[in-house]
């Protein structure tokens, strides 16, 4: 009998999404509804931010975060070498410079002290990557900035983690989430831009909706996109929502059991002290990881590179040397990873990988 596949990710949904969504459908209202607000207020109380502007991607958040602070020809925002492209291709899109800064190849994250060297007078963000849901050493990198360099979290992974008590998505002027299926709330696609500045969150929900400005006539100040969100989508993660903390436990679970059988063998994932980790992946750290990869798929184990070195694509070559980011991107390994995954499933995908360690 041949073992069943085992997928990367499998989104943790069920009758109440079903519920939700249904309720949606006999409504016939299907987009600019009452579950996108509705969304919106629930996923503010989860990061504890006074608003919360839902769009149609973790990219599209991320491009108007950057057209919201103004970004444009001659600026450059920083951003970490080592992290999904959206990150940099947001940045470009709005005309600006995205100046790349190498990475810690353990962690994955941004080095701070590479970050305050990299600072011109021109930079106008920094956007700051809590890779796979780790949260980024978060005072060290205020400190690194000057104070009138905006802090913008790519959060994408990190829903429902923690900095030292504070949630990530709380801690820089903005933060940038993701909604795809292989994070633990999921709404399909989907993305959604937290702010306490209500000016940002008004600005984004205007460029969100073609730049229309709410008002007793209709107006487009400036050209915006149709980055909206659709009701659909939002009824498919309230219920998730609300059972945030119940998700992330069960992450959690999974990736102790991972770490046990793993953590002698191969480079595994952890948050700093006083931190709680988002769990949006469990991604490993090995030198074969290619065998490795190709084994495991073979084995009908669904597996993956950690995330992209961006100086080794071709719209980013030539901008500097950045070994971290070379490093992580050669040795890192995501393996399948859900909080349904059962202690059989987690054994079998490490009983596979560790020929390799």
């Amino acid at each position: 009998m041949t073992d069943a596949p085992i997928r990367l990710a499998r989104p943790d949904v069920g009758e109440p999404e079903l519920a939700a969504v249904a309720e949606v459908l006999a409504s016939g209202q299907l987009t600019m509804g009452p579950w996108v607000a509705r969304f919106e207020k629930a996923l503010a109380r989860a990061v504890g931010t006074a608003d919360a502007v839902a769009v149609s991607s973790g990219t599209a958040a991320l491009h108007l975060a950057m057209l919201a602070l103004g970004v444009g020809e001659g600026d450059e925002v920083i951003v970490p070498a080592y992290t999904f492209p959206a990150t940099a291709n947001a940045v470009e899109l709005c005309g600006g410079q995205a100046v790349l800064v190498d990475v810690d190849p353990e962690t994955f994250l941004v080095r701070p002290e590479l970050v305050a060297e990299a600072v011109t007078p021109r930079t106008r963000a920094v956007l700051a990557v809590h890779l796979f849901g780790r949260p980024l050493e978060w005072e060290e990198l205020q400190t690194a900035v000057p104070q009138d360099v905006p802090l913008v979290e790519d959060a994408a992974g990190a829903l429902g983690a923690t900095y030292r008590g504070t949630p990530c998505g709380a801690l820089g002027l903005m933060a940038c989430l993701s909604f795809h299926p292989r994070k633990i709330v999921t709404t399909g696609e989907g993305g959604a831009v937290t702010t306490d500045e209500a000016e940002l969150a008004a600005a984004v929900r205007r460029l969100r909706h073609h730049g229309i400005a709410d008002g007793p006539t209709t107006d487009i100040p400036v050209p915006g996109l149709n980055y909206r969100l659709a009701d659909v989508l939002c009824a498919l993660g309230v219920p998730q929502l609300e059972r945030l903390e119940t998700l992330l436990v069960a992450r959690e679970r999974v990736a102790g059991w991972y770490e046990e059988r793993l953590a002698h063998a191969v480079g595994v994932p952890r948050a700093s002290e006083g931190d709680r980790h988002g769990w949006q992946a469990y991604v490993v750290t090995l030198d074969r990881r290619d065998e490795a990869l190709a084994a495991l798929r073979a084995a009908g184990i669904e597996a993956q590179i950690g995330t992209y070195a961006v100086n080794a694509l071709a719209a980013y070559r030539g901008r500097g040397s950045f070994p971290g980011a070379d490093a992580a991107f050669a040795r890192a390994l995501a393996l399948p990873f859900a909080g349904t995954m059962t202690e059989d499933e987690v054994d079998r995908v490490a009983t596979a990988l560790l020929r390799f360690a």
